[in-house]
Parts: C-alpha cells; structure tokens; sequence
C-alpha cells in the first residue's frame, strides 16, 4: 500500500510530507469547549472579547485557551502560529490530562510545519505525532485525534515515522471503543490503498448519527473520499459522492464546493453553478469563488467571472500556489 519506498528521493519524501501537513491544514481543530458553538457560527468577533474577558480573570481557563488556538488555526497566519504553539503548551501546563490541549498542540504544529517549510516540518514530525498520541490516550474517544494519527502514519515516510502497520494498530484501538468509528478509519485504510469502492461502501454503512463526533469523522472520511475521486479524475464517481455526503450531511459546504467542481470539470457549469452558490451561502471561502469564477468564464459570463477570481485572490486563508497562479493567469486573459 506504501507508494513510498524507503529508497525514494527526497523530493519525493518532501512531497509526501507537505501532503500530510495540507491534510492537517483541513483537519478541524479540537472540539467540545464552551464556545465550539460561537466559533462554528463565525461569531470570531465576539468569541475573542469572550475569551480575552475569561483569561483576564483567569489565564488558564481551559475552555478559552483552546478557543485562542482555534482562531489561530482558523486566521491560519503565519506569524501568529509561534503563538499558537505557546497557547497550546500553556493549555497542557495547566491541563496535563485534558485530551484536547494535546490535540490542539498536535494541530498548531502541523500547520505551523505546513507554513514554515519542509525542514520546519521535518523537525516536527515526532513532536506532531506524539501530540495526537497523547490525546488518545487521555482519551480513548477523541475520534478526530485518532484520524489524524491516521493521516500522520499513512502519509509520512516510513524512515520518518510513517507506517501502515501502526496505522492499523490506531484501528485496533479504536475499535475497543467504537466500532463505528474504526470502520470510518479502516474506509480512510482502503483509500490510502486505491480501494476506492471500498471506502465508500464502508464509510457510507458507518452509523455513528447519534454520536456528533462520529457523525463529523463520517464528513471528514467521506469528503476526502469524495476530494480524491477528483484529484483521480474519477468525475462520475465524485459526483455520486458528494451528492451521498449531502443527502447525509445538507449543511456541508465542502460537499456542495465538491459537487459544484466535480460538474464544473465534466463540462456542466450550469449544472455546476447553483451548488456552488449553495457552498457560498453556507461558508465563503477561497476555493468556491475560484470554482465560481471557473463556472462564470465557461458560461460567459465576464464580469462575474472577473469578480469571483478577483474575490478568491483576496481571500484569507488563500488559494494553493498552483491555483492561485491559474486564478491570476485567468484574469489576464478576461482582462
């Protein structure tokens, strides 16, 4: 299953690496505390003043500690990760045995490596993994801890700390707690394997409704099935995807972003385009106004087009390089 050998180059372990840390980038940050709520709202304003409020009385309030961390992760700028680190540190000083604190460390850090280069991330790796394996220990059903454990042992190389044995282990483990959850590991086992049907056939049959943090890890595992279909040129087949996520998950921005796209590179924009307006109402973000202007430009539509570039090109966080260039490129032309 391992596409990596322990003789590749290091380019090739490099890019295996800034995969990982772009797979923690997507991974949402530590859940459970008191403003989750707020922060899934967008209410970042308020939740700052509330937090900043709490930790003036109380510097190490759990709760507001890993709320700062989470709109770190959120803004998602380089130069507040440091601080990032520091807060989450700060939260496992005081709260050695809180789950969270740890899996927050684990989050900041592969972001932090993600943005600060290779070697940054390189000397990081075992601090990331420890983090996440800290977290579960502590706690047993931190499932999102578990899938970023994961995402850790089938991304990086196995001479850097990566290992499809280990990864099976985290399933093991999980499975003692949540047999639900474990399948949703084993379908995320079956991806990293090409054994694309079945990861879908086994994350769709995971009943985990009645338990929110099984509920998201089904999302997670099914919006990465889903995004790899894509990446794999599977069109048909991401569309059906994401159309399942969706009739499971209708309050997922990322599935209809997902849908919108898969339809938009079949060649349908007008098909394409009222999932993207969906995905837009649900959550802006950079990568549905780039597929908006993508959809605008094949409809002919020039000035939307322009606007909905313009408008990814402004966004925080930001477009990829390589489609950051394309939404410049595509400007000059409409221009």
């Amino acid at each position: 299953m391992n596409k990596f050998s322990t003789q590749s180059h290091f380019v090739g372990r490099s890019t295996m690496i800034a995969l990982f840390f772009i797979s923690m980038f997507g991974m949402q940050a530590a859940e459970g505390h008191e403003y989750s709520v707020q922060i899934k709202a967008k209410k970042y304003v308020e939740v700052e003043r509330a937090i900043s409020a709490k930790l003036a009385v109380d510097p190490s309030h759990v709760d507001a500690l890993l709320a700062q961390v989470d709109l770190i992760l959120i803004e998602s700028k380089v130069s507040r990760l440091d601080e990032g680190v520091k807060i989450a540190e700060q939260c496992i000083a005081s709260h050695p045995k809180n789950s969270e604190c740890h899996e927050a460390l684990g989050n900041v850090l592969g972001i932090k490596a993600q943005k600060g280069g290779m070697m940054s991330g390189i000397s990081s790796l075992g601090r990331i993994r420890d983090s996440f394996k800290k977290a579960i220990e502590l706690d047993p059903k931190n499932y999102s801890a578990a899938h970023s454990l994961m995402t850790f042992y089938l991304e990086v190389p196995g001479l850097m700390g990566g290992s499809n044995s280990k990864a099976k282990e985290v399933i093991a483990e999980t499975q003692k707690v949540s047999p639900a959850a474990a399948s949703l590991l084993q379908a995320k086992f079956d991806l990293k394997d090409d054994k694309f049907e079945s990861a879908r056939t086994t994350a769709l049959a995971a009943n985990g409704n009645t338990v929110p943090a099984i509920a998201q890890l089904q999302n997670d595992v099914l919006l990465e099935i889903g995004q790899t279909l894509v990446k794999e040129n599977k069109l048909l087949d991401a569309e059906k995807m994401f159309r399942e996520v969706i009739q499971r998950f209708p309050d997922s921005s990322v599935a209809y972003l997902g849908l919108g796209r898969s339809l938009q590179e079949l060649g349908k924009p007008k098909e394409a385009l009222p999932h993207l307006e969906k995905s837009l109402s649900l959550e802006a973000s950079a990568g549905v106004f780039y597929r908006l202007g993508k959809t605008w430009q094949a409809l002919g539509d020039k000035a939307k087009a322009i606007s909905s570039y313009e408008k990814s090109l402004a966004f925080v966080p930001e477009l990829g390089k390589k489609t950051r260039a394309d939404a410049e490129d595509q400007l000059k032309v409409l221009k």
